[in-house]
């Protein structure tokens, strides 16, 4: 079972490892550090998601379940890498450590629609104000028994054709970290918006208890030497003149030397008064321990991009498929990046209708021509299954680019 698993995995390495390394992977860093740096360039293309699940090429071989995850990987950036975008692939692959201690010590049941890839809700856990009595201090603690099994595990079968960089850093990060998407799913969106007028103190204790916790973790992983370079996370490529560019298994750094990315979509419809009382000030102090921020995923910020200039480190802004494209780029102009972000159902998801793309990209590219934009395509549920539909979208978007100019 390894070797026809490990013969598998040894090939898809050598075909992603010729990807790493084209040139094509230079002139696309040497635009990414640019643009995030404020410097003119053409707007690049990030294509953050393709509906992999429906894609032919999404069909795994391996037996063992461990392989297959990484095998799975593979498959989706050699993928991701035919779409022609600007996209950075990095020649390593990622094995995430094992943790002694995730999460905040409560954990709601999920209930589903129970249609495959439906809708869900989180039956929140903090139901009455002392269950926070019950939330564990969060610590950054690795299996190193664990860790060291699966990292020889998975060095072996790549056979040293791709090396395997190895994360060590704190599971409060990214999305445990922001503090608005664990507090939505302890707490419950209605029940939050309640409780910053009929709880506040009693909100203000558990967002600070919830702060603490992620710095106290993020501390202690740079005090163990397990921040590294490939810990950047912008929801974009993360280069930028101003930090040392990402590397594998380059340990023992500063946050200071990362980008540091937070949103607030739970916060989307709270007004930007209580946005920054109940969450901004609660996310400033871990930002600030960071290099360069990136905030804001699919959340409307229109109205809250002065609000969020106290973020004395902010380098990018997301404009969702809610916001108001042309305020948003009037607010932003060239003070930060605007990382501009289509509907992907007007996209690629209800047929690929050119006109329609057309007509969208070139009304809202004219309405940031003063923005140092970028463009994501994400949050793709569906393309119909068709393989080819994303691809056309690149092609069509850099022709809209060309026409509009950048």
């Amino acid at each position: 079972m390894s070797k026809h698993d490990h013969d598998i995995l040894r090939e898809l390495a050598r075909q992603y490892m010729a990807v790493c390394q084209s040139p094509l992977q230079t002139q696309h860093r040497h635009l990414w550090r640019q643009h995030n740096s404020l410097k003119p360039t053409r707007p690049l293309i990030y294509v953050r998601a393709f509906a992999w699940q429906e894609m032919p090429q999404a069909q795994c071989l391996c037996q063992d379940a461990f392989y297959r995850a990484h095998e799975n990987t593979l498959r989706q950036r050699l993928f991701w890498h035919s779409l022609n975008d600007d996209s950075i692939f990095e020649p390593w692959l990622t094995l995430p450590a094992q943790y002694k201690c995730t999460g905040w010590g409560l954990s709601g049941e999920r209930i589903t629609s129970g249609d495959p890839g439906g809708s869900w809700k989180t039956d929140y856990p903090i139901k009455k104000l002392d269950d926070i009595e019950k939330m564990r201090i969060a610590r950054h603690e690795i299996d190193e028994e664990a860790t060291a099994a699966n990292l020889r595990k998975l060095e072996d079968a790549l056979g040293g054709i791709l090396p395997v960089n190895l994360d060590r850093g704190p599971v409060y990060r990214m999305w445990a970290a922001d503090i608005s998407t664990s507090l939505g799913h302890l707490r419950g969106i209605e029940n939050i918006m309640l409780d910053m007028l009929d709880n506040p103190e009693w909100l203000h204790r558990l967002l600070g208890f919830m702060r603490d916790g992620i710095l106290k973790t993020q501390a202690e992983a740079e005090a163990a030497g397990d921040w590294g370079l490939a810990h950047h996370q912008n929801q974009a490529m993360p280069y930028a003149e101003e930090l040392t560019d990402p590397a594998a298994n380059v340990n023992g750094i500063k946050r200071k030397q990362l980008w540091v990315f937070m949103a607030a979509q739970e916060f989307t419809s709270v007004s930007p008064a209580m946005h920054d009382e109940f969450m901004l000030q609660y996310q400033l102090p871990i930002m600030r321990e960071f290099g360069l921020a990136a905030y804001g995923c699919c959340e409307d910020l229109t109205n809250k991009i002065d609000m969020l200039r106290q973020i004395t480190n902010l380098r990018r802004i997301a404009v969702s498929p809610f916001a108001n494209v042309p305020r948003c780029a009037e607010q932003i102009g060239q003070d930060y990046v605007l990382s501009y972000r289509p509907s992907p159902a007007d996209m690629v998801s209800y047929g690929f209708n050119a006109d329609r793309v057309r007509t969208i990209l070139k009304r809202d590219l004219q309405a940031c021509r003063n923005c140092h934009v970028d463009i994501t395509l994400k949050d793709v549920q569906t393309v119909e299954n068709d393989p080819e539909r994303v691809r056309q979208w690149v092609q069509l978007t850099r022709e809209v680019i060309d026409t509009v100019g950048g």
